[in-house]
């Protein structure tokens, strides 16, 4: 009878098996981070707690600085939803970012273009943000499906073609408010209708939040109920965690990778519409704003599930809002980056690594003149 195998160290455990609960895993890798980025500004000869106090005060320190913490959130929360969507069906996408810039530039145009009332505005403008992006995603889904072209290699590319084809032309073009008159000057798209605006929230306190939050959450709980409730979102899931079983019990994997990569560019599309609705009212001339690559780190750090992208979505949001304020104390507001880097590199290493590790061991373990259990004799 052969000698059970020792048990693994606590240590051990954690290097060679997945972390069980992404929650602690990114609280873990959040707090590794700040204190990473604390010893890199006190490197540079800056004062790191006074960096920390304002980048602190710059996001949660006042209704202002709280409402432009949630703004950014709420776009960040649906740029990561949108990644995470993605992931459930096993595809990895990188095109958050063209599919933002569409949604946006759907909504500016859309906000101007149709004269409805207030009730009925809004929601078209979002829709009509959610059906570019969506449409945008498509395209992926598509190439996937039918010719098996990879979707990390199609997302970025249309990423690009996307940021050409939108700021390169339409906005700085046929759609530029300068098109029709040639005596403004403006950069960018026509003024959306008040109609299409979202309206504010607390506005006498001095703070742009908008109703865009409450929409944000809202769209999140949906996503998660559906992922998580309902039998499509179920099949999505096993696609997700293994394409041929799932095509073996007849799950459609087409079907699924479509609905799946059209719903996350809509979520994309629609966090470009709250920028436009929300804040802009307009798309402008110059749009670098780089939500949709920031979603990739949001869904990372949350684990890949819709309550995640909620956390981390706010916590870069307040990252965003509050690091214009390192400057204050010299620290340039890159820092703020930093801390988003590190975090997703504490998250996804080790599941990039845990694998190999686990294979290399196993060779270990197997190779000539390893100690092998020895059988007791009866």
């Amino acid at each position: 009878m052969a000698d059970a195998p020792a048990a693994r160290p606590p240590w051990r455990q954690a290097l060679f098996a997945p972390a069980k609960s992404p929650l602690w895993s990114a609280l873990f890798a959040i707090l590794c981070a700040l204190a990473f980025c604390f010893l890199a500004i006190l490197a540079t000869g800056k004062d790191a707690a006074s960096g920390y106090a304002d980048l602190f005060q710059g996001a949660l320190g006042s209704p202002r600085a709280l409402g432009e913490s949630a703004i950014k959130g709420s776009v960040l929360l649906l740029t990561g939803l949108s990644v995470t969507v993605a992931f459930t069906v096993g595809l990895f996408n990188i095109g958050a970012e063209g599919q933002f810039i569409w949604g946006a530039l759907a909504a500016a145009v859309a906000g101007h273009l149709l004269p409805l009332p207030a009730a009925l505005a809004l929601p078209a403008a979002l829709l009509a943000a959610a059906l570019a992006g969506g449409l945008w995603a498509l395209i992926p889904a598509w190439l996937k499906s039918a010719r098996g072209v990879h979707e990390v290699i199609s997302t970025i590319l249309l990423n690009w073609v996307a940021i050409d084809l939108v700021h390169g032309w339409l906005v700085a073009g046929p759609l530029s408010v300068a098109s029709g008159n040639a005596d403004v000057s403006i950069a960018g798209t026509a003024p959306i209708r008040d109609e299409a605006a979202l309206p504010r929230l607390f506005a006498a306190s001095g703070s742009r939040l908008d109703l865009g939050l409450p929409i944000a959450l809202a769209i999140a709980l949906c996503v998660w109920l559906f992922l998580t409730r309902t039998r499509r979102g179920f099949e999505w899931r096993c696609v997700g965690a293994g394409p041929e079983a799932a095509r073996a019990q007849g799950i459609r994997n087409g079907r699924c990778i479509a609905e799946a990569m059209f719903l996350s560019g809509a979520l994309a599309g629609v966090a470009g519409a709250l920028i436009i609705l929300g804040t802009e009212h307009r798309y402008p001339g110059v749009f670098r704003t780089g939500y949709g690559f920031d979603g990739i780190a949001v869904a990372l750090v949350g684990g890949v599930t819709a309550p995640g992208a909620v956390a981390a979505g706010f916590f870069f949001g307040a990252l965003r809002a509050g690091s214009t304020r390192l400057q204050l104390v010299g620290i340039h507001p890159s820092f703020a980056e930093l801390i988003q880097g590190v975090a997703v590199l504490l998250v996804a290493a080790p599941r990039l690594f845990a694998p190999l590790l686990a294979k290399l061991r196993g060779r270990v373990n197997s190779a000539p003149g390893a100690a092998q259990p020895t059988a007791e004799a009866p």
